[in-house]
């Protein structure tokens, strides 16, 4: 079975289009390129982490939403935090995101290619 790459083309700030699928369908499995703070403008949020956090995973319910999935079936997530400082407000975010369901997760301290962008998170999603 050939994957089905989903999504629109994910223009960025400078209008160039990337090279790169939002979410790609595997069988059963999605996988979700790693997101940044987008506005629905196609700008980048420079606001605080929790702001950019929430963004992020809104964007990500999105794109889960228009293949009829929802957070849910979120089974894998990896997070980069630019400010290691910034890590119990992105908790805090997260938290209440998910509510009581709790995908694994990594969460790693690194530098990200747009300047601005405090967290870019990737996902994994089941359909079960």
């Amino acid at each position: 079975m050939k994957p089905l790459f989903l999504g629109k083309p994910i223009v960025l700030p400078n209008g160039l289009t990337a090279p790169l699928s939002a979410a790609v369908k595997c069988q059963d499995t999605i996988y979700l390129s790693g997101a940044l703070a987008f506005q629905p403008d196609g700008s980048l949020c420079t606001a605080d982490i929790t702001k950019q956090t929430s963004i992020v995973l809104r964007n990500i319910a999105m794109t889960l939403q228009s293949v009829e999935l929802s957070i849910e079936h979120i089974v894998k997530v990896n997070v980069w935090l630019t400010d290691v400082e910034d890590y119990a407000c992105f908790n805090t975010a997260y938290a209440e995101f998910f509510g009581a369901h709790r995908p694994v997760r990594s969460v790693v301290r690194s530098d990200l290619m747009l300047a601005g962008a405090k967290i870019e998170i990737e996902a994994t999603a089941v359909i079960f």
